[in-house]
């Protein structure tokens, strides 16, 4: 069912000082910031050869990366995110098989313009986890 890693999700106080820290000392391609109102995020994706780092900043304190962020001020990964081929049926295998869908359970349009959903992280080794239909 899962494909490859897609990005892996790092919440960041401040998005600007961590991608300049990614860009300056890694030697990194860093996007420009892109706001996500559904989703209370702003987001940069830093290109690796085989994956993709996703830094989240807060949209507004609803967001649940401030929630995130309070807990942990300093930052840190806030979920993976894997590849499937078809999202409803994954979603609907993942729920037979007794895995928790969070939200309504219906797939919402991410970052990349593609359509995902988030698996509560209790169901997996306390790991957020999120799909991407490619």
């Amino acid at each position: 069912m899962i494909g490859r890693l897609n990005h892996v999700a790092i919440a960041v106080p401040d998005i600007a000082a961590a991608a300049e820290m990614y860009r300056k000392t890694l030697g990194a391609e860093v996007s420009a910031p892109e706001a996500l109102e559904e989703h209370g995020v702003t987001v940069v994706f830093i290109t690796l050869p085989n994956t993709k780092i996703e830094l989240l900043e807060p949209l507004g304190g609803e967001s649940p990366i401030a929630r995130f962020l309070e807990r942990n001020p300093d930052g840190g990964m806030h979920h993976i995110c894997y590849e499937v081929d078809d999202i409803v049926a994954a979603r609907d295998q993942l729920v037979n098989s007794g895995a928790r869908v969070l939200g309504s359970g219906e797939p919402r349009i991410g970052a990349h313009g593609k359509p995902v959903l988030f698996l509560h992280p209790k169901d997996f080794n306390g790991t957020l986890i999120e799909l991407e239909q490619t």
